[in-house]
């Protein structure tokens, strides 16, 4: 079984694995709700209580439908892009309504970039920090991709939870590098922040080499849980004996993930102004992805008008 402990100050016990929800959801698997559900309840029934997911994935249906046919009910942490009061709440009541809670436990600002996007936040970061008052919300804080945005927050006596971006090469990291990002995670941890990280395979880069990726972060002390993507019950029992110390049965076809950019694409450069690892040109007119770069989080898809990008 996966362990759990306390996130941080926080008060709320997590497990060391957290299902990540956006590769089931239309950004990538775009599997069928009841499937998806599934495979959440399977997790569930394994021992892993904490769910990530964010507005931007579209994944919510999945996850109350897990709910309703199982009856359990997670730790869910959501994410979004909203910057003022009135975004705040849209995405607040959003993720209520179709989650079907009466409650959000962790809520954060999606993808900061450094302590001016934060303060850029303030008017949203004040709204969930309101209803984390209120008892809506349990903790607030911030998922980021950037060395800035975590060394930022780690200093903000309002900011609960932090979400990094962490794995052994350092692929996807912005301004820094490994070491940079893990000064600043340390720095957050001895301050009492809950610390979940992200990518610990590098968007799917690093599967060819899963046994180290997956000891790099397991061994790295200052993070409390590690959210990575399931598409599969096969998936989840892997993960789930590699953070139980047994050893998983690597499934190789996981290292063939890659960014698919279909013949209709229109060339329209949405993707490409919409990445932030500026993985993305256009050449002859088409999306083409830098693969040293892309760190397959299907971000950009969300930012397609012809549905033409898609991770399989």
């Amino acid at each position: 079984m996966v362990k759990h402990v306390l996130l941080g100050d926080t008060g709320i016990k997590v497990s060391e694995l957290c299902f990540g929800t956006l590769v089931i959801g239309p950004l990538q698997k775009s599997m069928d709700i009841d499937k998806g559900a599934d495979i959440i309840i399977d997790a569930m029934e394994k021992g892993i209580n904490f769910i990530d997911t964010a507005q931007l994935y579209k994944t919510y249906g999945y996850i109350s439908q897990a709910i309703k046919k199982s009856g359990m009910k997670p730790v869910i942490a959501t994410k979004s892009y909203a910057y003022d009061t009135k975004g705040a709440e849209e995405s607040f009541m959003q993720a209520i309504k179709e989650l079907a809670v009466d409650h959000i436990d962790v809520f954060l600002l999606h993808e900061q970039e450094s302590e001016h996007t934060i303060r850029g936040h303030t008017d949203a970061l004040a709204y969930y920090t309101k209803r984390k008052e209120a008892g809506d919300i349990r903790a607030v804080g911030i998922s980021a991709h950037s060395v800035d945005a975590v060394f930022a927050a780690a200093r903000m006596p309002g900011i609960d939870v932090i979400h990094p971006m962490l794995n052994y090469k350092g692929l996807g990291i912005i301004n820094g590098d490994r070491d940079d990002m893990e000064a600043a995670i340390k720095l957050a941890h001895q301050n009492g922040k809950g610390i979940y990280t992200m990518k610990a395979f590098g968007g799917g880069n690093l599967l060819c080499e899963y046994k180290k990726a997956i000891d790099y972060i397991k061994g790295f002390e200052y993070s409390h849980s590690t959210a990575i993507g399931m598409q599969s019950t096969e998936e989840t029992d892997m993960n789930i004996a590699a953070f139980s110390d047994n050893k998983p049965a690597v499934n190789e076809v996981l290292s063939n993930k890659r960014l698919h950019i279909d013949y209709w694409c229109t060339g329209c450069g949405n993707c490409v102004k919409a990445c932030a690892q500026q993985a993305l040109s256009i050449v002859d007119n088409k999306a083409l992805a830098d693969k040293t770069k892309c760190v397959l989080c299907g971000y950009c898809s969300a930012y397609c008008p012809q549905f033409a990008i898609k991770i399989c």
